[in-house]
């Protein structure tokens, strides 16, 4: 029986028996990170690196769906790399999945150049650090552009991704001007994007987009991911996209959030 620290608890992630130790009061994993296990495309045999990983949970789950042959997470804080390691240990992928500390702007430093088939991100969000009072709390890092910017990401990204290799993420709506101008800048080729709307007449609260280091322009854009059929009730995908086979009665709220 693993261990728990203060505060920790391990939540079901529905696929192959697979679980996670999460923290509320710092920070858990949220559906954005989901969403982009499900969006991304990991090959039989690929290398797949996870830039920002917090819980470990995209590396995890990539391992779930997917059959890449190994998957590493790098994480800057101390705290959350020691628990996404006993993550991977409690479902026994310590020779599939590796967590590594470090910072994503010294991340070509730690790993080969062009090395990865694949790169994840699901980065910070906002961009605002004024007013911030706890700037170096693990919930303000994994949200606020505290410790890297969104180009140090895709930067990152594009020098890691092999020629020809995906990079993917998860981001905000109001932010993709900004995104189509970084990936093109360091020629990375969007490829395909899919809009994440809450409701099937409410506006985009997310975004996924694949892109292709050094591809050829051709976006497809893909039909809109809705959340919710009704208050309290996901539509058919989500729930497919969590894992379940059938539509639960009583969904996990550490979980499906």
């Amino acid at each position: 029986m693993m261990e728990l620290k203060a505060n920790e608890r391990i939540d079901d992630l529905h696929r192959r028996k697979y679980k996670i130790i999460q923290n509320p009061k710092t920070f858990c994993f949220g559906m954005d990170a989901v969403l982009l296990s499900g969006f991304a495309q990991v090959k039989e045999g690929e290398h797949v690196l996870d830039l920002g990983t917090g819980t470990g949970i995209i590396p995890i789950l990539l391992e779930a769906k997917t059959k890449g042959k190994h998957f590493i997470g790098l994480e800057i804080q101390e705290d959350s790399v020691e628990m996404a390691t006993r993550s991977v240990h409690l479902n026994g992928l310590d020779d599939k999945v590796s967590i590594v500390q470090g910072d994503i702007k010294e991340a070509d430093s730690l790993f080969p150049l062009s090395s990865f088939d694949v790169v994840t991100s699901n980065p910070p969000y906002m961009q605002g650090q004024s007013g911030l009072k706890n700037r170096f709390q693990p919930k303000t890092i994994a949200r606020h552009e505290v410790l890297c910017t969104l180009e140090d990401v895709i930067k990152t990204a594009s020098s890691l991704v092999k020629v020809g290799g995906r990079f993917y993420m998860v981001h905000r709506p109001h932010r993709l001007p900004e995104i189509m101008v970084l990936l093109k800048q360091y020629k990375c080729e969007p490829k395909r994007m899919r809009f994440v709307h809450p409701y099937v007449h409410k506006e985009p609260n997310m975004i996924l987009i694949e892109s292709v280091r050094h591809g050829k322009p051709l976006l497809k854009v893909e039909p809109p991911l809705i959340v919710y059929e009704e208050v309290g009730q996901y539509t058919d995908e989500i729930y497919n996209i969590y894992g379940y086979a059938t539509r639960p009665s009583d969904v996990s709220k550490g979980v499906v959030q």
